[in-house]
């Protein structure tokens, strides 16, 4: 009786919490976006300036290309890492899944500080390419699209790894074994194995890692500061006021950065079940 009554105690506190932290803050930024900037009346003015106003667009473009680019790197890079961790000693890949554990909280301002120190306009690695005379970095632009990219991407390799890793341990040696005693060869094997079975939990990945670049806002941020216009840097914009605050616009904006998160899971569950019934 008493560990039932503490079941439904844990069971009220986690909904209470759900409902405080999630599900109220949410309906409260939808009611938001359909109110007037003095918040006494209903309106869908709020989306109307979102898709019409150049500057919210090209941060919505702006966000989805650089989304969609560093994850697609990232995830290639961590495929490769991945399968090359995967044949190293058991020691080794414990060793760089705990390392990648700690440079996946290594993000925010922090990480935008350490490249400015490296690759900042004086950082370390521009400043010895030309003491040695190399010029490798003498059109790169920490504070552009490039240094956006590169600072994605180098945040989004941790998550992949750690999230790639279990998807490798599913491939049984044994598939290989069968296939190179049928006759199979390697590419052979990867063709009609490997990656029809890897495909569907590949394309989950990178559903994350692409909802993990919309959402990312400090390294942006600190980075780059306004300059660059993107949408979760926009959404904190309307919200402390570059010039007046417009808590409305951020929260419409708030809502359609969901909806394109939920189309990307929608599409992913769609495709990936789609896969696993053609395997």
């Amino acid at each position: 009786m008493k560990g039932k009554s503490l079941f439904i105690t844990a069971i009220i506190i986690l909904f209470v919490s759900l409902f405080a932290f999630l599900i109220y803050p949410f309906l409260m930024m939808v009611i938001s976006s359909f109110q007037t900037n003095a918040q006494d009346a209903f309106t869908i003015g709020n989306y109307q300036e979102v898709f019409t106003k150049p500057m919210y667009l090209t941060a919505f473009i702006n966000s989805i290309i650089i989304s969609v680019v560093s994850s697609v790197i990232a995830l290639i890079i961590t495929l490769i890492a991945t399968y090359a961790i995967k044949s190293k000693s058991e020691k080794f890949q414990n060793n760089i899944l705990v390392m990648a554990n700690l440079t996946s909280n290594f993000a925010g301002i922090p990480l935008a500080f350490a490249f400015i120190i490296l690759l900042g306009n004086t950082g370390l690695f521009i400043l010895l390419d030309k003491t040695l005379g190399w010029n490798l970095l003498e059109g790169f632009n920490l504070y552009s699209w490039s240094g956006l990219i590169l600072i994605y991407i180098y945040f989004q390799l941790p998550l992949g790894i750690m999230l790639l890793y279990p998807v490798f341990d599913g491939l049984d040696k044994h598939w290989r074994e069968a296939a190179t005693i049928l006759g199979a060869n390697d590419f052979q094997y990867w063709k009609r194995i490997a990656i029809p079975f890897i495909t569907p939990s590949v394309l989950g990945v990178f559903t994350i890692m692409f909802a993990n670049a919309m959402g990312a806002y400090a390294s942006a941020y600190a980075l780059t500061g306004s300059s660059y216009n993107m949408l979760a840097i926009r959404i904190g914009a309307t919200v402390s006021g570059d010039i007046f605050a417009r808590p409305e616009i951020a929260a419409a904006l708030s809502i359609i950065l969901a909806i394109i998160l939920l189309v990307n899971m929608v599409v992913n569950d769609w495709l990936t079940n789609r896969m696993r019934r053609d395997i």
